[in-house]
């Protein structure tokens, strides 16, 4: 296996699963974020508990939770992790109204958690949707991004604030 590879292509140019084997142990962490803009209206029924599902927030963090943990299963050639922790935050923004999500993913592993964070937040927005779709199916979800990823041997990471 080509370890210092850190191509998703062999030689031959075919998929494969970067093997991590030679990379060190270390603590890693990503948060990702992201947000689904939606009419006013919407906004105030997830604010005020009144959208006929339940609580948007509380079924989107557990999604969160859940979708990080099964990142693997859906990302072809990401590795399975022993996650340790994940934290999803969410916020409600006027101008233009919006859920905003931002998760953090911690793991101690040979390769970062980068896209369990990014997974993670895409699915806890895409579950706002699915629980709001019946009053709103004009809301978008945009701005998924990685924020920091901290860990391994390229160290700190952090998104241009701007």
């Amino acid at each position: 296996m080509e370890s210092e590879d850190l191509g998703h292509f062999n030689r031959a140019g075919e998929a494969h699963m970067v093997s991590v084997a030679s990379k060190q142990v270390t603590e890693r962490r990503a948060i990702a974020a992201g947000e689904i803009r939606m009419a006013t209206a919407t906004l105030e029924k997830i604010r005020n508990g009144r959208m006929g599902k339940g609580d948007v927030l509380a079924v989107a963090r557990i999604a969160a939770i859940q979708a990080s943990k099964r990142t693997h299963e859906l990302i072809p050639l990401a590795h399975p992790l022993a996650i340790a922790g994940v934290e999803a935050r969410f916020g409600l923004g006027e101008n233009p109204p919006r859920v905003t999500c931002e998760v953090e993913v911690l793991c101690t592993g040979q390769t970062g958690v980068e896209m369990e964070a990014l997974t993670a937040v895409s699915v806890a927005l895409l579950t706002v949707y699915d629980m709001c779709k019946a009053a709103d199916r004009g809301m978008e979800i945009g701005g998924v991004r990685l924020v920091l990823k901290e860990g391994g041997k390229s160290g700190v990471w952090k998104a241009d604030p701007g």
